[in-house]
């Protein structure tokens, strides 16, 4: 698969309990181990990842088709796929 092409690491979203002010990685290749979040696999492509912050402590929908058009949450694009 070329570089520049983000791989589907799964058609549905992760929930993931976020902490008021903390800041995560979302993994915008797909390459990543750590899903939804980056492990630095992406180097040798040109993605990066994409920073979200925590405004409130609560569950968030992190994509996890890579696809998204409100990246790094879901937006359900995962259900044309």
């Amino acid at each position: 698969m070329p570089a520049d092409t983000p791989i589907v690491a799964q058609k549905e979203p992760y929930p993931i309990e976020v902490e008021a002010g903390k800041s995560y990685f979302w993994c915008a290749c797909g390459r990543s181990s750590k899903q939804p979040f980056c492990d630095g696999s992406h180097k040798e492509t040109s993605f990066t990842p994409v920073k979200y912050t925590a405004e409130v402590s609560k569950t968030v929908w992190f994509c996890g088709c890579k696809a998204s058009a409100k990246a790094p949450l879901c937006d359900g694009t995962h259900k044309t796929l």
